[in-house]
């Protein structure tokens, strides 16, 4: 769910939202375009894959509600204040949902990232309707994925979205159909949704929304808490609660600021909570 626009983003973790954004806003996108960007990611891509062999190659798969703030950016953040490397990139448009990622439509090239570059994991984040007004499709196309994913080598993981700010009892159809979707797909799932719905109930004044339905930087460092769990397995306690990563000149870039008050809240309630899921316990 998210932004009407039909341009994609894709980016690494070291390019700033705000740049991305401007960048992705002043370009009129035509296929030989789309190609263009597709050749340009490739290439970069391929060269971080060569030179670090050791890191965590994550693919995030979406719409606005990974992109905004900067999820996959935070997370890798949070992994590097503790010494691990992992390198998120993203294949998001605003607005889409796992459906048109599969059949290509308003300009994906989720299918050719996939066919084109090793990741280790791919995180899906679909419409955060989908389970609601199109179960059959949330189904069909989060097998589809997972299927493909695991075909190329990757592990398939969803990410649960969370009921809007206006509607917190969507999360009554959310938990419940992701749980299906993941035991008939052999997937794991990061319980965001789970953890939006907690955190909203021990702290109503801790605000996790930029509107009814995207995550504020609090609700972002959140998810990067929860995503920093599950590839990791530790804790987050010592994870700061400002974040920074470096942009292409090598000059500090910063993500998020949050009172220490705040992120001490917010990592107690991601250790504390029991993920069903790691990425330590996909068998061998």
């Amino acid at each position: 769910m998210g932004l009407n626009t039909k341009k994609p983003i894709i980016r690494n973790y070291s390019l700033t939202f705000v740049k991305t954004m401007k960048f992705m806003n002043n370009l009129k996108l035509s296929k030989l375009g789309i190609a263009l960007i597709f050749l340009l990611l490739l290439t970069q891509v391929s060269f971080s894959q060569n030179t670090d062999s050791k890191a965590i190659r994550v693919l995030f798969v979406g719409n606005s509600f990974t992109y905004y703030f900067n999820l996959p950016q935070v997370t890798s953040a949070m992994a590097e204040t503790q010494g691990i490397k992992i390198i998120a990139y993203q294949s998001t448009v605003g607005g889409t949902n796992l459906e048109q990622h599969w059949k290509e439509e308003k300009g994906t090239i989720t299918r050719k990232l996939l066919d084109s570059l090793k990741w280790d994991f791919v995180v899906m984040n679909n419409h955060s309707l989908s389970t609601i007004e199109t179960p059959n499709e949330f189904m069909e196309y989060g097998k589809k994925f997972a299927e493909l994913i695991k075909s190329k080598g990757a592990k398939p993981v969803f990410m649960q979205t969370w009921g809007y700010k206006s509607n917190p009892l969507m999360i009554r159809t959310i938990v419940p159909s992701y749980n299906k979707l993941v035991s008939e797909s052999n997937a794991h799932l990061v319980p965001c949704g789970e953890l939006f719905a907690e955190a909203r109930k021990w702290r109503p004044d801790l605000e996790l929304f930029q509107d009814d339905k995207h995550p504020s930087s609090n609700g972002t460092y959140l998810l990067g808490l929860a995503f920093f769990k599950y590839f990791t397995g530790l804790k987050t306690s010592n994870i700061p609660a400002i974040l920074e990563t470096k942009d292409n000149n090598g000059e500090a870039t910063f993500l998020i600021f949050m009172s220490q008050e705040n992120a001490d809240f917010l990592q107690q309630l991601v250790d504390d909570f029991e993920f069903k899921f790691n990425a330590n316990s996909w068998k061998k």
